[in-house]
């Protein structure tokens, strides 16, 4: 959804407040992507939904490009991080293993490092690779974003990258206003289906068709004046057959077929799946399906944005599964919270077959912040006019808000409900923000915004009946606990939660975890050990050391493996230093530390080292768990891994950086560089064949280093995302072969240096790319170099 339609829209309902520029906005830069903007938060605030989701910090509306992919569900969303109001949008992101637990990631999508304007679009998973865009062992993630057409982007790596296609290019052009492509799977004949909102001739949506994701084929359009921003398409059973529901961003749907080009149906004037204030800013806006659902469940969230604190504003709907039910009007949608909530419940009551009217009240003595109510009323012989429950209500008799049903009216909470039969069932999920409402099984739903006030004397809960008296069937109290804190923000990691920091303050930054301590600090994880291989990267800010801790106690009682600023790599457990090898040790660059355990075996080893720094025996600790320690100071740690994986290179003493952030993920090294950077091992070499795999995620250029001195002077051959495979020099580029280069996808280089004469190879190709004399460097170092980009290097050989 774009920020000139969302201002005339809410124009329209007087909330232009709502979209006033935030500030300062700004853009990011490849180095420092991905960004992760976020300060600390517990998620406590006042009116922060426990189990809501809402962005840690900045302004967030539209969901974006929901997707289940490589066993996690991704929520994007448009998303100002640097401010509280709309402005510069970028995607944020946040995963789930279960719908109701989320973790906020780094941003997914940042001006200044993917172009577009990167408003509104869906995504899917491409289980098939039918795009062709896979280079990993993970499944792709491709969106779709842009404004008057339509560009793509993708991620390899779950998420945690996002590349643009083409260079961004508008992959489908429209000419009118356009915005918000969605895309959905046509099972039956076998496409991709893409729906984008445009104005041409009035509201209404393009629809196009592709075999692979990647090539659009106009289709048809649907026309219609409720049609406005934000559509989203998708099959959904019914009476043992299919029907596809067309939806808007004021949640306005229509139900109809498909033929795989054009969208019927005989029902045209809409209905509404939910009842809450449905314009941009308003509390149910812009909702969009996942893709790719384990179970094959069409779920859905929403935007609502009344909800605000201090750090943040908007939220997003609880998750719901949707269905299609037959009605005297048609076909229905039916909106029901996810079975994930269970996850949530603490202690339940229930009450059966209890008469309410004005005076008792069945709730009585319960104070609650966060819960939910299911409750089933009879209305035969019901007397009262209305029924239903006062939330957060006092002594006094005030309450933060009501739920009424009406009789006289049919109302519920002031919105039309034909109660089924004789009986008026509801559904409440109480959140600190939040207020869902559900009826009839779903058929009803209204979601608002709610200030609740969270303070005991504002906990009450009050079940009345006015005029009268009406018969409760039954009902349920269920206290939710919140779904925050669960996961790893930032820090990669293979190692089970919950984790706990025993000693010092650790928080999230874009390079992992930070701790800041006086002493001795801690963070451990639930995983335990006794024999593994443990390895992780760690960098000393303003700390004097700082480590991996194993075989360790809750308390961090155990071994820990680090670098101090004393120019040391150090084995330590409490009360002793098992050994010592001597290095310098830079502060503000980033070590990698490999420890190997076997019994009383404790071997270590630094950046990539063939030979263990420290091969020690020590019996103090025979298992325990794993995490990282740092001592006097702000230390950062990051991809904190069991298992053998990481950087596959030749056999070198242990390398050291020039410049930039070296990293080693269980599947590759990884650099971040805001100009040249070197990664160089101790090995040399005169005439020689040298050969890796390298990608460039984002930026511009990587490459194979080589005769190089201890600054990385010497002759590099890389790839450069301007097309070009290059042979370079400082102060001369030698030799340039043209060719696209995408970004993330892997490329392999081979050099064959042989006195003078330098050749290159391109993907294993039988013929050189570049053939070249130059003898500046005789000989020197092996190594990597990137520049201004982030990228990836892997499987490097020497022969």
């Amino acid at each position: 959804m774009g920020r000139r339609a969302r201002a005339v829209l809410v124009v329209l309902v007087t909330a232009l407040a709502l979209l006033a520029p935030g500030g300062p906005a700004r853009a990011g830069t490849v180095p420092d992507y991905p960004e992760f903007p976020y300060p600390a938060t517990t998620y406590a605030e006042p009116f922060r939904g426990q189990f809501h989701f809402s962005s840690r910090s900045g302004w967030m509306n539209d969901p974006n490009g929901l997707v289940f992919a490589n066993g996690l569900y991704h929520f994007f969303y448009q998303h100002n991080p640097h401010g509280l109001e709309w402005d510069t949008m970028h995607w944020g992101h946040a995963t789930s293993p279960d719908l109701v637990h989320w973790t906020q990631k780094p941003v997914a999508l940042e001006p200044g490092v993917h172009p577009g304007t990167l408003f509104s679009g869906g995504g899917v998973v491409d289980r098939t690779n039918a795009s062709g865009l896979k280079t990993g062992p993970l499944d792709p993630i491709v969106v779709y974003s842009n404004t008057d057409g339509v560009s793509i982007f993708y991620s390899n790596d779950n998420g945690r990258t996002f590349q643009a296609y083409d260079q961004g290019r508008k992959q489908i052009d429209i000419p009118k206003d356009s915005r918000d492509p969605n895309v959905v799977w046509d099972a039956a004949r076998r496409q991709w289906v893409m729906v984008v909102w445009s104005n041409a001739g009035g509201n209404g949506v393009d629809i196009y068709t592709s075999p692979n994701l990647l090539r659009w084929t106009f289709a048809s359009r649907y026309a219609a004046d409720w049609l406005f921003e934000c559509p989203d398409l998708y099959a959904l059973p019914l009476n043992g057959g299919q029907q596809w529901v067309l939806t808007s961003a004021t949640s306005e749907y229509v139900v109809g077929t498909f033929d795989g080009r054009t969208f019927r149906t005989d029902r045209p004037q809409p209905k509404k799946m939910n009842l809450g204030t449905t314009y941009a800013g308003g509390s149910f806006y812009a909702a969009e399906s996942f893709d790719n659902t384990p179970d094959g469940r069409v779920v859905q969230m929403a935007w609502q944005g009344g909800n605000r604190g201090g750090s943040w504003t908007g939220n997003a709907t609880f998750p719901v599964s949707l269905g299609l039910v037959d009605s005297p009007d048609g076909p229905r949608v039916t909106r029901t919270p996810v079975a994930g909530l269970d996850s949530l419940r603490a202690d339940t009551r229930t009450w059966r077959d209890t008469t309410v009217t004005g005076t008792n009240n069945p709730f009585a003595g319960i104070l609650a912040d966060t819960y939910e109510i299911t409750a089933r009323f009879d209305l035969r012989g019901a007397t009262a006019q209305q029924f239903g429950f006062a939330l957060h209500s006092r002594s006094d008799g005030t309450a933060d808000r009501t739920v009424v049903y009406d009789r006289a009216a049919h109302t519920l909470y002031g919105q039309p409900f034909q109660a089924a039969g004789d009986e008026v069932s509801v559904r409440l999920l109480v959140d600190r923000g939040q207020l869902e409402i559900f009826g009839g099984d779903g058929v009803f739903s209204v979601a608002d915004n709610v200030n609740f006030d969270s303070a005991a004397v504002s906990q009450g809960i009050r079940l009345f009946a006015a005029g009268g008296q009406v018969r409760l069937k039954e009902a349920r109290f269920t206290r939710l606990s919140t779904s925050w804190g669960t996961a790893q923000p930032t820090v990669e990691s293979n190692l089970a939660g919950p984790w706990s920091a025993p000693a010092g303050a650790w928080t999230d930054v874009a390079g992992g975890k930070q701790a800041q301590t006086a002493g001795d600090a801690f963070y451990l994880s639930a995983t335990t050990g006794a024999d593994a291989v443990y390895q992780g990267d760690v960098r000393l800010d303003t700390a004097q050391a700082a480590g991996l801790t194993f075989r360790a106690t809750p308390e961090g009682v155990g071994y820990t493996a680090n670098i101090d600023a004393a120019g040391v790599v150090k084995l330590w457990r409490p009360g002793r230093d098992i050994a010592t090898f001597a290095t310098p040790i830079v502060k503000g660059r980033t070590y990698h530390l490999k420890v190997q355990t076997t019994g009383s075996r404790i071997q270590v080893w630094l950046n990539h080292g063939t030979s263990p720094v420290i091969d020690a025996t020590d019996t103090a600790h025979a298992s325990g768990r794993f995490g990282a320690n740092a001592f006097r100071g702000t230390a950062t740690v990051q991809n904190l891994n069991t298992g053998p994986g990481g950087f596959d290179s030749f056999p070198s003493g242990p390398w050291t950086s020039t410049a930039g952030t070296w990293t080693t993920t269980p599947e590759s090294l990884r650099a971040n560089a805001s100009g040249d950077a070197f990664y160089l091992s101790d090995r040399t070499g005169a005439d020689f064949v040298y050969e890796g795999d390298l990608a460039v995620l984002n930026g511009v250029a990587a490459g194979l280093t080589f005769r190089a001195g201890a600054d990385g002077a010497g002759y590099t051959a890389n790839i450069d995302t301007s097309g070009v495979v290059k042979l370079w020099r400082p102060g001369a580029d030698i030799a340039t072969y043209v060719t696209p280069i995408v970004p993330g996808r892997t490329y392999h280089l081979k050099v064959r240096a042989t006195g003078s004469r330098i050749q290159v190879w391109l993907d294993q190709g039988s013929s050189t790319v570049i053939d070249v004399t130059d003898s500046t460097f005789a000989a020197g170092r092996f190594g990597l170099n990137t520049y201004s980009a982030t990228a990836t290097a892997q499987h490097l050989r020497v022969t």
